[in-house]
């Protein structure tokens, strides 16, 4: 596996690749590898002939007092869980080969970035929006990968992509989870080990209001008793408990298809995010 941390070395990489005809797939993170990222590895090696990851803790993405000094680093370790998953080169681009001094533009997708993360994370999405674009310009993939576990963050790359005439497929990944049903998240490793046992109660009580939604009841009476579980399970701080309809990511009060629930709940310093349909 190659590692590449400068443009011109990627793109003569890429060259290379698109000589044999190679369908290109991209994988990007931020590092700290889970079975959840292993898996888009695996579906990216299916559906393409040469996959390309990216390790880049994007500081444009995190907002004022969040855990970007914090954020976990082990490029060595996903290196060789990246080489043994068959991924032919490794992007691992410095801040200053994405952001070069001077950088000035912003990638702002309205809309569907409003509200759920986009409320409680100012500008979160801008950050995503710009380096994802960047990667596709740099990698320019044929199939880029990404999980349903940050299903607002694979619209907003999917709605940006098609405003900005990305061509190629976007590919969005059903989540990974843990037997207790907690979804794959490199920020789970904050978690004590009490916190990791009382978390599981995120998923268990969003399967049950899905279950009680998808059977017509009350909406907004399910989530308002779905919250007070959380809170009397461990978590302190809820920052949304909703039902949005799945493709436009718009509030449902009332049940209608396709719809997903999304949650995202603070325990300890650590907050949860996760989604699951409902039908």
């Amino acid at each position: 596996m190659q590692i590449v941390r400068q443009l011109d070395p990627l793109r003569d990489a890429l060259t290379a690749f698109r000589k044999t005809g190679s369908k290109i797939g991209l994988v990007p993170t931020m590092g700290a590898l889970h079975a959840g990222h292993m898996r888009l590895v695996e579906v990216a090696n299916e559906q393409c002939d040469a996959v390309v990851a990216s390790i880049f803790v994007n500081p444009t993405q995190f907002g004022e007092g969040e855990d970007l000094d914090a954020y976990p680093r082990q490029e060595a370790a996903d290196a060789a869980l990246l080489e043994q998953a068959g991924v032919q080169l490794l992007w691992a681009p410095t801040a200053d080969e994405i952001y070069p001094e001077g950088f000035a533009t912003n990638v702002s997708v309205s809309g569907i970035s409003d509200g759920l993360c986009g409320a409680a994370r100012p500008g979160h999405f801008d950050g995503v929006a710009t380096v994802v674009a960047k990667l596709f310009n740099q990698i320019r993939p044929d199939a880029a990968f990404f999980g349903e576990k940050d299903y607002q963050q694979l619209a907003v790359i999917r709605r940006m992509a098609r405003d900005l005439d990305f061509t190629h497929e976007i590919v969005g990944v059903p989540t990974v989870r843990d037997p207790d049903g907690l979804a794959l998240s490199s920020r789970n490793a904050y978690l004590t080990a009490e916190q990791r046992k009382n978390a599981a109660a995120l998923p268990e009580i969003m399967r049950e209001a899905a279950t009680a939604i998808a059977a017509g009841k009350a909406v907004s009476a399910i989530l308002a008793d779905a919250t007070t579980g959380l809170l009397a399970s461990g978590f302190h701080k809820i920052d949304y408990l909703e039902l949005r309809d799945a493709n436009t990511l718009a509030v449902l009060n009332d049940f209608t298809e396709p719809a997903r629930l999304f949650a995202a709940a603070h325990i300890g310093r650590t907050r949860l995010i996760d989604n699951i349909p409902v039908s």
